[in-house]
């Protein structure tokens, strides 16, 4: 197991990247994988933001691209710090390690509480939130037997599984991840839950910014983080087509393990659990199932040895000269509602790599352009 002595080093961002890098995932229709291709071509957030408004005029937008102020910016920061918290860029030392591992992970994170707890080796616990006695007390053995083992506990704040989950682990360290700004917890029972979270040993965590009320939508994209930050999840009572099974999913995506528990068949809550025990999932009838299992994962490297990133604000701008008409509309024919891996468009279209980054930028910016899980893009068809 990794001691916090071996967590991840990196680099801390200035005050102004901090900014600048604020301001560039705020503007419209920058999402963190748009975020990452901006970096990599522009070399700063700075240059990326001077190049928005061309770049969303060339891709084809209807009205200018709003970009966030630096007083926004200032101001999201200001109100970060009044409530205790902090902006966390992907290469700095209290960024969850196994998280930036993933595809899409968050550029900045908001973070409040104890950051150790973010940087250990993390195991998720999700499952109903009208949870029945037993796969509470259950959710709760495994959160504390893990715990003591040096795993912190990632789950969603959400009644039932999560709320055991969270409980059972807040000695040993445990991670909410929020699907709103850190300042607009759901379900409103639990903020005294996250209170004591925060004050102890566990750290909350959102990549929404600060007043931001959590919707329906929402929720996938926290569940994305759960399964991002923890080595494997375990789901105790999910019914069919539920939220922990998008976040099995996502973990099974990211390469985690995914433990289930098996329940009654004649229960619906269990549905979900059964069919993914169906599917592969590891049989959890105890702890010592998931800690047999983790055992290898909490080895990695990520944890052991110092991750030296430089910030992506340092690489020097590249100086491609903007791709002809004819080159965007070729790669806009190649595409359609249809995912499609980029590399498969840069085959079919036999253009350069950094030719077709550069027109999905553009169409991206410009609200044309759809991402999807594993990298794979398509148009986006106005009717």
């Amino acid at each position: 197991m990794a001691s916090d002595s071996a967590k991840p080093k990196g680099i801390a961002l200035s005050d102004k990247q901090r900014i600048a890098w604020l301001r560039l995932i705020r503007s419209d229709n920058v999402g963190p994988s748009t975020f990452r291709d901006l970096i990599n071509h522009f070399g700063s957030a700075e240059s990326a933001l001077a190049a928005l408004p061309e770049l969303s005029r060339r891709g084809g937008a209807a009205r200018s691209i709003r970009i966030a102020s630096t007083e926004d910016a200032e101001r999201e920061l200001e109100t970060a710090h009044r409530h205790g918290a902090r902006l966390t860029g992907i290469g700095e030392p209290d960024y969850p390690p196994a998280l930036r591992q993933i595809d899409g992970a968050p550029p900045l994170l908001a973070m409040k509480g104890d950051a150790a707890s973010g940087s250990r080796p993390s195991l998720g616990i999700v499952g109903s939130r009208n949870a029945s006695i037993s796969g509470a007390k259950f959710a709760a053995m495994i959160a504390r037997d893990c715990g003591r083992a040096g795993y912190t506990i990632t789950s969603g704040l959400a009644r039932g599984i999560d709320t055991a989950a969270h409980r059972a682990s807040l000695d040993s360290g445990t991670i909410a991840v929020l699907a709103g700004g850190l300042d607009q917890p759901y379900p409103p029972e639990n903020i005294p839950l996250l209170g004591d979270i925060t004050s102890g040993s566990g750290l909350a965590v959102s990549e929404m910014p600060f007043g931001w009320e959590p919707r329906a939508r929402d929720f996938p994209r926290r569940n994305r983080l759960i399964a991002g930050i923890a080595l494997g999840v375990v789901v105790v009572e999910a019914a069919d087509r539920s939220g922990s099974l998008i976040t099995a999913r996502m973990a099974s995506d990211f390469g985690r393990l995914v433990f289930a528990v098996p329940g009654s068949p004649l229960d619906p809550r269990c549905h979900g659990t059964n069919g993914l025990l169906k599917q592969g999932a590891i049989v959890t009838t105890g702890s010592a199932d998931v800690l047999e299992a983790l055992a290898p994962l909490s080895q990695l490297d990520l944890f052991h040895q110092p991750v030296v990133e430089e910030p992506a604000d340092t690489r020097p701008p590249g100086d491609m000269a903007p791709p002809d008409d004819d080159d965007r509309a070729t790669i806009a024919s190649a595409l359609g509602p249809t995912p499609v891996e980029i590399d498969d468009i840069i085959r079919h279209t036999g253009l350069a790599a950094a030719t077709v980054y550069l027109v999905l930028l553009e169409l991206d910016l410009a609200g044309r352009l759809h991402r999807h899980p594993g990298g794979l893009v398509s148009l986006v068809m106005f009717v």
